[in-house]
């Protein structure tokens, strides 16, 4: 029941719609940062629910679904690899999650985010957990959201890139990914901007063979 602890202290004060904001995909190489916005009813906890990196795919998936049919409300935000180069990866973050906010039908009295305090200040009440993931249950039930949708994706992408391996990677820099990218070059999906190093010493092994 520690999940609701954030919770909980809002509802004490009469405030019932509460909105609770994550992301996915921040570190990855290729693909989109996703963000989740999901307004639960008051008191109400999904058993299983917790971090959704905590969580196997079938139970992600799972827990999705009820989560969706118990909402008062959810919106997800997307902010492709092309505008991650362009304003960076923490503005992209933050534009995900406020496109996600600004898409609820149902607006929050008060929102919980993952994470610290940084630019980007919602003007609606609210406050930033570190690793709010495994601490309040809206966040948890956010993040799991977030990554379904994101997975679901970048399993698509993977019948277009084979190559990559994103149906297992999901875009993240694995060895095997890495090694992908050393020996095919990039696709659209990368993010040319998390590439550098990789890149640059692969061309530089290129010239001197």
């Amino acid at each position: 029941m520690h999940l609701l602890e954030y919770e909980r202290e809002l509802y004490s004060v009469g405030i019932s719609k509460i909105a609770g904001i994550d992301e996915v995909g921040r570190g990855s190489l290729a693909g989109p940062v996703v963000a989740c916005a999901v307004i639960l009813p008051a008191n109400v906890q999904i058993t299983g629910v917790n971090d959704s990196k905590a969580l196997s795919a079938k139970k992600r998936d799972l827990l999705a679904s009820e989560i969706k049919l118990a909402a008062i409300d959810y919106s997800v935000g997307w902010v492709d690899e092309s505008l991650i180069d362009k304003i960076n990866i923490l503005q992209a973050t933050y534009k995900a999650m406020h496109i996600a906010l600004t898409n609820l039908k149902n607006p929050p009295q008060y929102i919980l985010i993952d994470g610290l305090q940084g630019t980007w200040r919602p003007n609606i009440p609210h406050k930033f957990i570190k690793k709010g993931d495994k601490l309040s249950h809206s966040i948890a039930a956010a993040s799991i959201i977030a990554k379904t949708a994101r997975d679901s994706y970048m399993q698509k992408c993977h019948e277009k890139y084979p190559q990559y391996g994103f149906d297992k990677n999901k875009g993240y820099g694995t060895k095997k990914h890495v090694d992908a990218i050393k020996k095919y070059g990039i696709c659209p999906l990368h993010r040319q901007t998390f590439l550098t190093k990789i890149l640059e010493n692969n061309e530089n092994k290129s010239e001197r063979t």
